[in-house]
């Protein structure tokens, strides 16, 4: 163990003065590689340079290269300190033994401790509180941002450990533009997107179709998936738009249980929806937007019995829908300096019950408890960004959040950006996060407790981030205390607000565009926890290479996952595993191009959810079409 981190630090330590000596002689265009302007940290587009959050861009064309349906898997590689746990080769699942769940810094988005938004707006299950990691497809997504610390100032509960932003698709010239991707590999795995886009004048519009499946590599571990989405676009004037979207997914998953005790038809149907209807404004000098959305979902469950045991006679049954209107603008009122005020609404809406298996009646008693649930949370919020000096930059904000049950929580943030040089910046950062009980904490099961009180959570900051040889070597790296308490836990079969977080650790990142053939890209996280938690590990490292030539274009990754936490407690267990990914890419012609791909080529025998091995070495390959 001792060993592999050694082989981590020396190689993040390493790899700037070693790229530092390459050639500068070759012209890069460095908007495309390297992302200065995000909207997560502050809603409106923005300089990330002036920002005194810590926020990592994974565009299109990253997402794209392994040609994967989900984001996830590529999130994981490409993010310092992020970790998505897997079991099998398509599909997470939900309910007992479900993956996809995201950690970073040890903080947990399946205890609803950090948040998944699409364009800003939140996507989480209302009952439970956690998201659904099948609803997050490549074909909807431009570019992703995560937000890597407490992002509550902005987006309230749930993002107290950070937040992940899909930033969806559109049309930015006049065509029309349509793509198709086909792919088939190991265990019967499929997959198919297809996409189309067009834009004439004011109008633009965005339509993609998926389709996926795999038997995967365990017996009972079938899954299948398929959903939409669509986005309208319309410029009234040219400061002014309005906007609709809409995404549907489907999906059936099928848990085989662990190794040791296998578990029959544990079967689970899933539908996740999304829409969003919103107006924007784009001035010099202002942005802003109001929007309506909608989060929903309905999912049926059958949880399935074990070997020797009685199949289950009836189905658990839940259905779930977050609801908001949002409202934000931001200003430069006055000289360097920029105001942004907002304001949040959100029902968020619960039911869960049993029906009969063989006659689909509601039946009000079961081993789980029914429950019919509605809360309201409110909320304004304030950010003041001044720069005191073109090498100064300070941030301050303020979120007064109101929820029907727990009550207000009051969530200040402050940070420092100085510029010592036109290339590089020093951040500061000082952030609370917050996280108010889910439904299911305080009405469903038996240790339901409805008098529970947020969790809450500070983070420390400090980071460097520089940029040399043109913009064509980018690094960065963070230094961070993360001390939390009133986490939910369950004590005496009752839950109460009565756990502790005391985390600490170093990030690092690079890349580095050699020349017009040749990139690569490289992460590392170190993590301390005082009170470890399952899925976190205490170090992960990436380093990634793409070269491309004429018609071939090859990509290789490879992650080093040391001191995974699988189990905590008494039986405390550990995974460390290192897998190699690579994808050959051949154009036929410009409109269709050739690929085949294999994961886990060293075919590690590895787990990242206790006794649930991950698949050896497998491989897919397939054709993109575009027209």
């Amino acid at each position: 163990m001792k060993q592999v981190k050694f082989i981590g630090l020396a190689v993040g330590i390493c790899f700037t003065p070693i790229v530092s000596f390459a050639s500068s002689d070759t012209v890069v265009d460095t908007l495309s590689q390297i992302s200065e302007v995000v909207v997560t940290g502050t809603r409106s587009a923005t300089d990330v340079r002036h920002l005194p959050q810590t926020v990592t861009v994974v565009d299109q064309a990253k997402l794209n290269e392994y040609n994967r349906p989900n984001i996830l898997p590529t999130l994981a590689e490409q993010v310092p300190g992020l970790m998505v746990t897997s079991r099998g080769m398509m599909g997470y699942g939900v309910s007992g033994g479900a993956a996809g769940g995201m950690m970073l810094r040890g903080i947990s988005s399946g205890a609803g401790q950090m948040m998944v938004l699409i364009d800003g707006h939140p996507q989480y299950n209302g009952v439970y509180g956690h998201s659904i990691a099948d609803s997050y497809q490549t074909m909807m997504t431009d570019r992703v941002e995560v937000l890597r610390g407490p992002a509550s100032l902005l987006y309230g509960s749930n993002a107290m450990g950070g937040v992940v932003n899909i930033v969806t698709r559109g049309m930015k010239q006049d065509g029309v533009r349509t793509m198709l991707n086909v792919g088939a590999g190991s265990y019967g795995t499929v997959q198919l997107d297809a996409s189309n886009q067009i834009k004439s004048g004011r109008f633009s519009s965005t339509i993609a179709g998926q389709y996926g499946r795999s038997d995967n590599h365990r017996p009972r571990m079938g899954f299948e998936q398929y959903g939409g989405y669509a986005k309208l676009n319309y410029d009234l004037t040219d400061n002014w738009n309005v906007y609709g979207d809409v995404d549907i997914t489907h999906f059936n998953a099928s848990y085989p249980g662990t190794e040791s005790e296998p578990m029959f038809e544990a079967d689970q149907w899933i539908t996740r929806g999304a829409v969003a209807l919103g107006v924007e404004n784009h001035y010099e000098k202002t942005s802003g937007r109001i929007s309506f959305y909608d989060n929903f979902g309905r999912h049926k469950i059958n949880d399935g019995y074990k070997e020797g045991a009685a199949p289950k006679e009836r189905f658990f049954r839940s259905k779930d829908a977050l609801m908001g209107i949002s409202w934000y603008q931001s200003a430069n009122l006055w000289e360097g300096g920029w105001v942004s005020v907002g304001f949040d609404y959100q029902n968020i809406y619960g039911h869960t019950w049993y029906t009969n298996r063989k006659t689909g009646e509601e039946e009000e008693n079961g081993p789980k408890q029914s429950a019919d649930v509605s809360n309201d949370e409110i909320a304004g919020y304030a950010d003041i960004r001044q720069d005191i000096a073109s090498w100064l930059t300070i941030d301050v904000g303020a979120r007064y959040d109101h929820h029907s049950v727990t009550g207000s929580e009051f969530v200040p943030q402050g940070g420092i950006v100085v510029r010592p040089m036109d290339d590089s910046e020093i951040k500061l950062m000082a952030s609370k996060g917050f996280r108010n009980p889910t439904m299911k904490e305080m009405y469903l099961y038996p240790p339901s407790n409805e008098e529970l009180e947020p969790e809450r959570m500070w983070t420390y900051e400090l980071s460097w981030r520089q940029r040399l040889l043109s913009n064509r070597l980018s690094y960065g790296i963070n230094f961070f205390i993360i001390n939390a308490d009133n986490i939910i836990q369950t004590v005496n079969k009752k839950n109460i607000n009565t756990g502790e977080i005391k985390n600490k650790g170093i990030e690092f990142d690079a890349s580095y565009y050699i020349n017009d053939n040749w990139s690569v890209n490289t992460n590392h996280s170190w993590l301390k926890m005082d009170n470890p938690v399952v899925s976190a590990p205490e170090y992960k490292g990436y380093l990634g290479g793409m070269w491309h030539k004429d018609k071939w274009s090859v990509s290789a990754g490879l992650m080093q996952v040391s001191g995974l936490y699988t189990a905590v407690g008494q039986n405390e267990t550990k995974e460390s595993f290192t897998l190699l990914n690579a994808t050959v890419n051949y154009s036929v012609c410009p409109k269709i191009k050739l690929w085949v791909k294999g994961e886990n080529l060293l075919a590690q025998k590895y787990q990242m959810i206790a006794d649930m091995p991950m698949p050896r070495a497998t491989f897919m390959g397939g054709v993109n079409v575009e027209f």
